[in-house]
């Protein structure tokens, strides 16, 4: 394989789509030694066909305001996929959302939806709405109006998707409403569903515990563990709030959370109520995280700055792609950081994975580390289809377990000669030879 030339002419039809990019070449530097070792998948054209998404959708949704303006956004679905099952993955309404995210997201998913073990493809979708700041009524109207689009996309074995950034509870409630309404059938499509109308236990928890279930297997590679860690997370979402409950019960300390507008410390710790407050903050509709401090005054709020600059133990990135960025990851390592684990999609630049690898840290990349969300909405799907709901408990063991074998798979891929565990070729190619054997399998499609 000519990496280099794959990428020239990869660049060339995907011109200015740098997150998209960035991620292809991630993979495929981590599993170029096992496709040279495997001439079957150079023939076959696993690599061209693996790289492009099977298709791409894009649709107009006009939605009225409570003004009676009318608006009009872009709708996408990239199906990227599907050798494994039905396409998986979330939808995400945001202003930065535009293919080349997407296509990022959806190429990631393949390889961490092969890690869950589940039969499920990748893919992913969204909108350059923007919900916060808008009534439930518009909303609810912008969702039903996505939705009259996508309906015709998706299905139980076709494509199944969940939420993201800005697709919570609410939003998942408002499109499956609809779904429900066009097609007169009530079934799986969507995942993060409530609870009353089949959603599963611990759903919106699932990616920040699966999160801290794989760190605490790699500190465990060093004979070390949570208790008495001081660990930084960024964001105050679902994935934080999940971390930061996760990491209490093992006996960590979490000191920072962060937003957009800067990063709150807290050398008390977020434990107790002030987890429960990151919910509040989340519904605020604000997308800030300043408000932290009026409620919790020994808090200190840092303006405009990333919490990597704080000495920890453990370092769980949260938030989104490319925020710990080189200087940031200098700074953990100076601070004497021992692991870092992604538990949002590449929020680390390729220059910062280079100085962790450098100095020998535990690094893990966010298609592992953050595969708890997308194996527990697996879950939900196989409950759906069984017409059951697990108890909390049974969903929580089930996903501690997938967690635990996809740290098995990276380090069975990933450990090198003097005993370094490359989580990043580990993942990569774990992911990569399911997906790719499945392919030849299935023949040219």
């Amino acid at each position: 394989m000519n990496l280099e030339k794959i990428m020239h002419d990869f660049s060339k039809k995907h011109p200015g789509e740098v997150e998209y990019l960035q991620a292809v070449r991630e993979v495929l530097e981590s599993i170029e030694d096992v496709v040279n070792q495997n001439p079957q998948f150079e023939s076959a054209g696993i690599i061209e066909r693996i790289m492009e998404p099977d298709r791409i959708l894009t649709f107009k949704v006009p939605w009225v305001d409570d003004n009676g303006k009318v608006h009009v956004n872009l709708g996408y679905r990239v199906q990227f996929n599907n050798a494994l099952g039905p396409y998986k993955g979330g939808l995400r309404f945001h202003p930065s959302v535009n293919l080349s995210i997407l296509k990022f997201l959806g190429f990631e998913q393949i390889f961490k939806n092969s890690l869950t073990t589940l039969p499920i493809g990748g893919g992913k979708g969204g909108s350059d709405f923007d919900p916060k700041g808008k009534s439930d009524a518009e909303i609810m109207r912008f969702c039903q109006a996505f939705m009259l689009e996508l309906w015709k996309l998706i299905g139980p074995e076709i494509d199944v998707p969940a939420g993201d950034i800005g697709v919570g509870g609410k939003e998942i409630g408002y499109l499956y409403g609809m779904y429900k309404k066009l097609t007169r059938e009530h079934h799986g499509v969507l995942t993060g569903k409530g609870l009353n109308w089949g959603g599963s236990l611990i759903r919106p928890e699932a990616t920040g515990f699966g999160a801290v279930y794989f760190a605490k297997e790699m500190l465990a590679t060093k004979g070390e563990s949570f208790e008495g860690k001081k660990v930084c997370l960024s964001g105050f979402g679902n994935v934080a709030w999940g971390a930061a409950t996760k990491i209490n019960e093992f006996g960590g300390k979490v000191v920072t959370l962060s937003g957009p507008d800067g990063y709150v410390y807290d050398p008390n710790g977020v434990s107790g109520e002030k987890i429960e407050y990151m919910l509040e903050l989340r519904a605020s509709n604000q997308d800030i995280v300043k408000p932290y401090v009026y409620e919790f005054p020994d808090a200190k709020f840092h303006q405009g700055k990333h919490p990597w600059e704080t000495p920890c133990d453990v370092a769980i990135p949260c938030a989104t792609q490319n925020e710990l960025n080189k200087q940031d990851a200098l700074n953990l390592v100076k601070n004497g950081c021992l692991c870092v684990a992604e538990g949002a999609n590449m929020p680390s630049t390729p220059e910062a994975i280079e100085v962790f690898h450098e100095n020998k840290m535990l690094f893990a990349p966010g298609k592992a580390v953050n595969a708890g969300g997308v194996s527990t909405s697996g879950l939900e799907m196989s409950q759906n289809a069984m017409k059951l709901n697990w108890p909390a408990s049974e969903v929580d063991e089930k996903l501690h377990h997938i967690m635990s074998s996809i740290h098995e798979a990276c380090v069975k891929y990933g450990k090198q000669e003097d005993g370094y565990i490359d989580y990043v070729k580990g993942a990569n190619v774990a992911g990569f030879l399911k997906v790719a054997n499945s392919m030849l399998d299935l023949g040219i499609i």
